[in-house]
């Protein structure tokens, strides 16, 4: 399969809705025929080392935004995991041909599935946002969770490059852990704040 590759210095998970925004000429030549023809293109990782193997098949869900100058918001969504085999050419945009990765069929401890789930809970009460719990039995939960929180680059690139859903998702509880510790001081920072600076007496 061949795709036009968008090379970002983000990651995008599968099962992550983002919007995107869109200003380079190639980049619009390349999601207007997304828009036009439902086609998939390629997120793919690139920074100071290159861009990374391993991307991530992304759809055009929405429109958000035209501007008068040709730039446009839109709504994307992560879908598959893909490898690049091979970059083609012939086109203003990157073009590869890629080949998807499947996971070795692995499933997420049980233990990890609840102290997961349990952790993002404690992150959305703290942050007081809603956000729609992930099914506990989904075989994307260690993406459907990372996605729903920020994470280093590296992290997320980690997972996305991981096969097996049971190491994602001790990662992903590691992260979670991290996050929610990192919550709570914020937190209690700003209820020291608001208290100006005191605390109560042990």
């Amino acid at each position: 399969m061949q795709l036009g590759l968008f090379l970002l210095e983000g990651v995008l998970l599968p099962t992550e809705q983002v919007p995107l925004h869109v200003f380079e000429p190639r980049y619009r030549e390349l999601i207007g025929e997304c828009l036009d023809q439902g086609n998939e293109f390629g997120w793919v990782l690139a920074d100071d080392d290159g861009f990374r193997d391993v991307g991530c098949r992304t759809a055009v869900i929405g429109t958000l935004e035209e501007f008068d100058d040709g730039r446009l918001l839109v709504a994307v969504e992560g879908r598959e995991p893909f490898r690049v085999e091979r970059l083609t050419s012939g086109r203003e945009f990157y073009t590869a041909e890629v080949e998807s990765v499947a996971d070795d069929g692995s499933v997420g401890k049980p233990e990890d599935v609840a102290r997961a789930l349990e952790l993002f809970k404690s992150i959305v009460d703290i942050g007081g946002e809603e956000s729609d719990m992930p099914d506990a039995a989904s075989p994307m939960l260690s993406y459907e969770l990372a996605a729903r929180i920020e994470s280093e680059v590296g992290a997320r690139q980690e997972l996305l490059e991981s096969r097996s859903e049971r190491d994602r998702l001790a990662r992903v509880v590691a992260i979670l852990d991290e996050a929610a510790t990192q919550f709570a001081r914020e937190q209690e920072a700003r209820d020291r704040a608001a208290g100006n600076g005191r605390v109560s007496p042990r």
